[in-house]
């Protein structure tokens, strides 16, 4: 009784007075009173759990009240391959901040076949996706068209001029494993040519791929967007192919049945200024779809 009255703030007399007029409303006794303090009774004990989920629903509905009239935030959890990474930078997440001051937005970095499995369990709300098949439950939106070009180093390159797809598929190739979706495309294309791919090295790192062309003299089939620094430093030598022309397609991919955002508009519009500055990034290597 001293503890409880010290923790009320209230004289300890004034406790047990308001207890017992509490025993005569209810015609119970709420409390054994010994030597050695007070024991709840049963009819305490029930009435303290009573008491505690009362309080508890009580703060629920203050919460949810409050909540009627607070600002409406919407959590964004944004898919993004590594090319887009590397070519927007993680600034994406500040100017998100300043644009979008309604939403939190996060940002997961992976191949865009990790991606898509994220969306089809509900771990990803949109995404920028590479090469999207079409499927009924999935919104896909084309925006951009990525050459792929054949990048060396430096050694390895003896002009700058644009190669056909047979001779860039003489070098022995570093290329990812066969889940990527550059290699699909380049078996696919050289399977309809009649053509055959030879790999050097299978390497699902986009680093490691870039610094084995480096010092082993190798050669790939990338797009601009997986090294820009390199290509721009001279690092790595990147020439067109043509005859045919081989490329990529960026879509923006979302479940078709889902829950809109509550600031749709305002997400949708960052999300397009994120494909135009990626467009921009490329340079005359990618083309608008829309």
């Amino acid at each position: 009784m001293t503890a409880a009255a010290e923790l009320l703030n209230v004289a300890q007399p004034a406790l047990g007075v308001q207890i017992r007029q509490l025993e005569t409303e209810l015609g119970l006794d709420l409390l054994v009173r010994h030597s050695r303090g007070v024991t709840p009774t049963a009819a305490g004990k029930l009435l303290f759990e009573r008491a505690t989920r009362i309080l508890a629903d009580v703060e629920a509905a203050q919460r949810e009240l409050q909540a009627l009239t607070a600002p409406k935030t919407d959590h964004v959890v944004l898919g993004m391959p590594p090319s887009l990474m590397l070519l927007l930078g993680p600034d994406i997440l500040i100017e998100a901040r300043r644009r979008l001051p309604g939403v939190s937005l996060s940002l997961v970095e992976e191949r865009s076949v990790v991606l898509l499995d994220a969306i089809d369990r509900g771990q990803i709300d949109v995404a920028f996706a590479w090469n999207v098949a079409e499927r009924v439950d999935l919104q896909r939106i084309a925006l951009l068209e990525e050459d792929l070009l054949l990048v060396t180093s430096p050694d390895a390159a003896t002009n700058g001029g644009p190669v056909s797809l047979a001779q860039a598929l003489g070098h022995e190739l570093v290329i990812a494993g066969e889940r990527g979706v550059i290699r699909n495309i380049v078996q696919a294309e050289a399977r309809r040519l009649g053509l055959t791919m030879r790999l050097a090295f299978e390497v699902h790192s986009v680093s490691s791929m870039k610094a084995l062309i480096g010092r082993s003299g190798g050669a790939t089939i990338m797009p601009y967007s997986l090294a820009p620094r390199e290509i721009d430093s001279g690092a790595l030598v990147a020439r067109r192919i043509e005859r045919p022309t081989i490329t990529r397609t960026l879509y923006l991919v979302r479940p078709v049945k889902r829950t809109g955002f509550t600031h749709e508009p305002e997400v949708l519009a960052f999300l397009d200024e994120l494909a135009g500055k990626t467009l921009a990034a490329m340079g005359p290597f990618a083309r608008p779809l829309r």
